[in-house]
């Protein structure tokens, strides 16, 4: 008897990671179920069990639990203290919570980095304007720099771009002032942002996949190309970085570390998610194991496949272009093209900026990659019908 398949995994979302995630899953025969507030969510099709439960709902959590033998999430923005008391209960959660902890605050997440001396942008807590306009006038910053909220931020929101004194009301108001707790970091003057995928397994083997080049339009991924175009040193640099960052968020399962490469080729940690991510889909079409696929591997506690990517790659995200009815336009004339490969999420509404598919183009050389990607944006679109 396979003991391993035997296992039944839990998800905390049904969006378009967890339908990936489920996807290798179930090509191993695992029994999945799916916590996830949305009725029709992409995971929902897919999966063994759906539970429709808010992502606060003690009772979803603990009805999801019963039903699995380990759990895992497809985002961070989830209810880490109901998730301490499954933990604490004996439950299997992957990553482990007390990771989780680190990593949803961002202030404490960049404290716990620099503590052990790894580079980051300067940074400080800040409660109120008069806190903003000392911290920049004290360490002597120039503009601009970014304010967020150190919680429940992700592409682009909870966050606000300060270019000069006046915009400081601003951004302050965007961000709640001050009901949300908020942070301030210094913007570093940029060559290239990257990101980098390792999965580690319950008995502490890890597997790294190569390094990806990131463009974010508006903060929102929008090209991920691979491998990344950077010297071998600073290739090297990159990997004792992670090896250090791993350190401090030791657990099991898979995580993204992201980076900047500044102009005067300093490297610094951005930020850390405990999860499959956006900039590793490429993964899926050149990599012999994929992210999703190493994931489901290590929290289970099989050994991992190889990250090895064999061509060059260029992802490229689709965003949702107008509300409504969610419709992919574009899609017969983009296969023409024997290279690309189209992964739409089946949200059932598309919303203005929305992550609704992305694609990505294979090729023998990066420059073939980004051609064939740039052809598809003029292609490819996701709108909505109302």
């Amino acid at each position: 008897m396979n003991t391993y398949c035997n296992k039944k995994i839990g998800i905390i979302g049904g969006g378009q990671l967890g339908k990936m995630m489920i996807l290798e899953a179930k090509r191993l025969g695992f029994y999945v179920a799916v916590l996830d507030p949305t009725l029709n969510c992409p995971a929902s099709s897919i999966c063994d069990l759906h539970i429709v439960s808010d992502f606060n709902d003690a009772e979803g959590y603990k009805k999801l639990a019963k039903h699995v033998d380990v759990i895992t999430y497809e985002f961070e923005h989830i209810n880490a203290t109901i998730l301490e008391e499954l933990e604490q209960k004996g439950h299997k959660i992957y990553p482990s919570v007390k990771t989780l902890k680190k990593i949803q605050n961002k202030y404490v997440q960049k404290s716990e980095l620099k503590a052990v001396g790894l580079p980051v942008p300067r940074f400080e807590k800040v409660s109120n304007e008069k806190d903003i306009e000392n911290w920049i006038k004290d360490n002597e910053l120039k503009y601009p720099l970014m304010l967020k909220t150190t919680t429940s931020g992700y592409d682009g929101k909870g966050n606000a771009v300060i270019n000069s004194a006046k915009d400081i009301e601003v951004a302050y108001k965007k961000l709640g002032s001050g009901k949300t707790e908020l942070m301030l970091e210094e913007f570093v003057l940029l060559d290239k942002e990257v990101s980098i995928i390792i999965c580690t397994t319950i008995n502490g083997d890890r597997e790294i996949y190569p390094v990806a080049e990131n463009t974010h339009v508006n903060s929102i991924l929008d090209t991920t190309i691979t491998p990344a175009r950077i010297t071998e040193a600073v290739n090297e640099e990159i990997l004792s970085i992670i090896d250090k960052v791993m350190q401090v968020f030791e657990s099991v399962g898979t995580f993204c570390i992201e980076l900047f490469i500044a102009k005067n080729g300093e490297v610094y940690v951005n930020e850390v998610a405990p999860r499959p991510h956006n900039s590793g889909h490429y993964t899926i079409e050149v990599c012999f194991a994929n992210q999703f696929e190493n994931h489901i591997r290590a929290i289970v506690g099989l050994p991992l496949g190889c990250t090895k990517q064999t061509k060059p790659a260029v992802m490229v995200n689709l965003l949702g272009e107008s509300d409504g009815t969610a419709k992919l336009i574009g899609l017969e004339e983009a296969y023409k093209d024997k290279n690309v490969h189209v992964h739409y999420y089946g949200k059932a509404i598309s919303k203005i900026d929305r992550k609704m598919a992305h694609y990505t183009v294979v090729a023998d050389t990066i420059d073939e990659a980004i051609k064939g990607a740039e052809k598809l944006k003029k292609i490819l679109r996701v709108v909505g019908n109302v």
